[in-house]
């Protein structure tokens, strides 16, 4: 019976190394019923909020923590505008997933140079 060695795989590089996820923020109907659910049923913890209270007049975000995971809960506070045309069109969901890199710039130019 012959045997046979595997080939030796070629090297790869990671043009493009993340280092994980620094939040992904949620656009929904109602924000502050949503971040009280993910504080109640997931244990997230209420870390930052903004909105009228803080000059912001066109939106209320929710900054929620567990561990190393952050999720931004934002909702409109109005029937117009970006956030509210995105809810009505689809419905509550993701909108921003923000990486984490070593060099923005960097990443950014690379994203663009491959399509992005």
């Amino acid at each position: 019976m012959a045997t046979q060695t595997r080939p030796a795989e070629p090297e790869t590089h990671d043009t493009f190394p993340i280092n994980g996820t620094d939040f992904v923020e949620f656009y929904v109907g109602n924000a502050k019923q949503a971040s009280h659910y993910y504080q109640s049923a997931f244990g997230f913890q209420l870390e930052a909020y903004r909105g009228p209270e803080t000059g912001v007049r066109d939106r209320a975000s929710y900054l929620l923590v567990q561990n190393k995971i952050r999720l931004v809960i934002t909702t409109p506070l109005g029937p117009d505008g970006d956030i509210a045309e995105q809810v009505r069109r689809h419905g509550d969901g993701v909108r921003d997933l923000a990486l984490w890199v070593d060099d923005a710039r960097d990443a950014h130019d690379k994203a663009v140079e491959r399509g992005a």
